[in-house]
């Protein structure tokens, strides 16, 4: 099958400087090729590729405004030249007596003579579809099954707006046909939207798509997934280091299941392995722990030149290598680095006492810290590798009846100044031989 990009801005009062830019750029970075649409070309202005273009739908206005005519001439839709002022106040009475708010047809009515009338003045107008009465829209939705709606529960929608712009609904049905869309896959928000469309479909006499209605995104307490609850936008996780494989897992598993329960896939895996018929019909609950767990793992199979070209730290490569090699089992995004290694590169202050292992004190501490220090002393750089150093850690253990608490815990703590950080002989294998000891120096006079 085919991906076509198409760019859906007809709504001007939302339009965004630089959003289909931004768009363009983060589907780019989240590795989605599409065979039709635009692109950024490498001095990243708009180019398009394709046979179906204009691919944004504010460029093909005339487009839909051919076709909006040619229902006019066949008596399928009409102009309405009622105000704002009228519909709202025809609004609020429906609401008011509890009753479907709906546009009450009144311009349906209007002669030929009539709309040249109003035309002449320069009254502003839209162009609405004349929905047939008395009748039921049926259709099979892949995921839902048979949906039907009867015709008196739908508005006579909108299909070009005062300003000359379709609306969604217009104008995606006419791309979808001549670009010649054969599944339309969507939210189920658009579930309702969606005899609106089919009846358009049959004004223009064409055949229907296959409709499929995804489930909805919610958070833990199952309300819609939004910004007021957290990020929402692939380029908010993107920009906080989530990785794009674990993105694409994750979010591909919200709503759908494979065959197992497999967990792992990657993009290849997923085109091969997706079918619309194992997605829920209930909402998929958007869960950022299990996010977390999916790029966490996706971090760990990266080799570390991976991982420092994607972070970009500063700082020597060859240690960046070393340290990330080491922290990259405890990175759960790709911005922790920068916070995880910062004491490689400066010892942050602690409280001494954090140097006292839990079932120890501070005399065992002390002599402990001594007998380390003593050592490693006689450790030259040439042989000052994390093997080495763990060696005569536990020498330092079995040799003065000490636990391993008593000397892994405040060589961890003084290396580091944290009491959660990789083994201390694989920091001081980082730090090399004068830092390491420097460091273990200064823990001892704290005590």
């Amino acid at each position: 099958g085919k991906f076509i990009l198409r760019i859906e801005d007809t709504d001007q009062s939302r339009e965004v400087t630089g959003a289909a830019e931004k768009l363009l750029e983060t589907l780019t970075k989240m590795d989605l090729e599409w065979s039709e649409g635009p692109y950024l070309d490498k001095d990243l202005k708009i180019r398009e590729k394709g046979s179906n273009g204009p691919y944004f739908q504010s460029q093909r206005l005339k487009i839909y405004q051919e076709y909006a005519q040619k229902l006019i001439n066949e008596d399928k839709a009409y102009y309405c030249f009622c105000s704002q002022q009228k519909l709202s106040d025809l609004r609020l009475k429906q609401q008011e007596n509890k009753e479907q708010p709906k546009y009450d047809q009144c311009c349906r009515k209007l002669t030929e003579s009539e709309v040249k009338e109003k035309s002449k003045r320069g009254l502003p107008f839209v162009i609405r579809l004349k929905v047939p009465a008395g009748s039921q829209v049926v259709f099979n939705d892949l995921i839902r099954g048979e949906v039907k709606i009867s015709t008196k529960e739908i508005d006579d929608q909108v299909l070009i707006k005062s300003d000359g712009f379709p609306t969604y609904h217009l104008a995606n049905v006419v791309d979808d046909h001549l670009m010649e869309i054969t599944h339309v896959i969507r939210g189920e928000e658009w579930l309702p939207s969606t005899p609106k469309h089919i009846l358009l479909y049959q004004a223009f006499d064409w055949n229907l798509p296959q409709f499929a209605h995804l489930p909805l995104l919610l958070n833990k307490d199952r309300s819609k997934l939004s910004k007021r609850q957290g990020d929402v936008a692939v380029e908010d996780y993107l920009n906080k280091g989530y990785l794009v494989e674990a993105l694409i897992n994750y979010v591909a598993l919200l709503g759908w299941h494979p065959q197992d329960d497999r967990e792992i896939f990657n993009l290849k895996d997923l085109i091969k392995e997706f079918d619309l018929k194992r997605v829920q019909k209930a909402g998929a609950i958007f869960d950022p722990e299990k996010l977390n767990w999916f790029n966490s793992y996706y971090i760990r199979q990266k080799s570390a030149e991976e991982l420092l070209e994607l972070i970009k730290p500063e700082g020597e490569k060859e240690k960046n290598l070393k340290i990330l090699a080491l922290e990259k089992e405890r990175l759960t995004t790709l911005n922790e680095f920068l916070e995880k290694a910062q004491f490689y590169f400066n010892l942050p202050s602690y409280d001494p006492q954090i140097l006292i292992f839990k079932k120890s004190d501070l005399k065992t501490t002390k002599e402990s810290l001594n007998k380390i220090l003593k050592g490693l002393e006689y450790v030259e750089d040439r042989d000052w590798k994390a093997d080495k150093i763990k060696n005569i850690l536990t020498k330092t253990v079995e040799e003065n009846n000490f636990s391993n608490g008593d000397v892994f815990w405040p060589a961890r703590v003084a290396v580091s100044g944290l009491q959660k950080s990789p083994p201390p002989e694989e920091i001081m294998a980082i730090l090399g031989r004068e830092e390491s000891l420097k460091r273990l120096s200064q823990s001892l006079n704290m005590l």
